[in-house]
């Protein structure tokens, strides 16, 4: 892939998401290793896939060694279990010093306390769950874009007209948050510390659940001490 240097990445699980990873990765230039207790498993990937494959589990040492761990440049653990990914993502990170590691995770209190840990998770039914919802029950803002623990989202906040002419800045620090980009004549645009917000322009906000709601009712109101 142009302009990326290839890695080596070392995937345990083969299930869909393991499987739709591995080919990914592999078609962007990477070298891949792939590894599943089950081998009937690996038939997800197909007689075109070129990386390595490896039957065992992916928290045996003598399994990652042969999967290329102690080069490889990034580990994900998608199995199934929870503890699998967990164990398997610390024995990636603490004992073979692999600097990137992901571990799906299905239970989001685990997942927090792994988040601690420092091993960034994809809580997968927190996630499913929160994108069902918001597009079941829509709640007065739309979202654009939540990322995958279900802790910030970007969302678009319409603003008051007593805010066209005022700068950027003034409105991000009346409502807490930070402008991720706006668009402006149809065009996305990235914010710089003189923007000054104009008529029609459309913002688009980073918020976690906690303030979206404060952000949008601040925004949507006139500023303080008037225009």
């Amino acid at each position: 892939m142009e302009g990326v240097s290839p890695v080596h990445v070392v995937i345990m699980g083969c299930g869909r998401v393991g499987s739709t990873l591995a080919h990914t990765l592999e078609d962007r230039g990477h070298s891949v290793a792939v590894i599943d207790q089950n081998p009937d498993a690996f038939r997800r990937l197909g007689p075109e896939f070129g990386g390595v494959i490896v039957a065992g589990v992916g928290f045996d040492r003598d399994v990652l060694r042969e999967a290329g761990i102690e080069r490889a440049d990034a580990f994900a653990a998608v199995s199934s279990g929870d503890n699998s990914n967990i164990i398997s993502a610390r024995l990636a990170r603490e004992t073979f010093g692999v600097s990137r590691v992901a571990a799906r995770i299905y239970d989001q209190k685990r997942a927090e306390v792994y988040e601690r840990l420092g091993i960034p998770t994809v809580a997968t039914v927190r996630w499913t769950a929160d994108r069902m919802i918001r597009h079941l029950v829509p709640e007065g803002h739309v979202e654009i874009f939540r990322d995958p623990t279900s802790t910030v989202s970007i969302i678009e906040v319409p603003v008051h007209k007593d805010w066209i002419g005022r700068p950027l800045r003034s409105l991000e620090d009346a409502v807490g948050a930070r402008t991720g980009y706006l668009m402006r004549f149809g065009i996305g645009t990235l914010p710089t510390a003189s923007t000054v917000i104009q008529e029609g322009d459309q913002l688009f906000m980073l918020v976690t659940d906690d303030i979206a709601t404060s952000v949008t009712e601040v925004a949507g109101a006139a500023p303080e001490g008037g225009h």
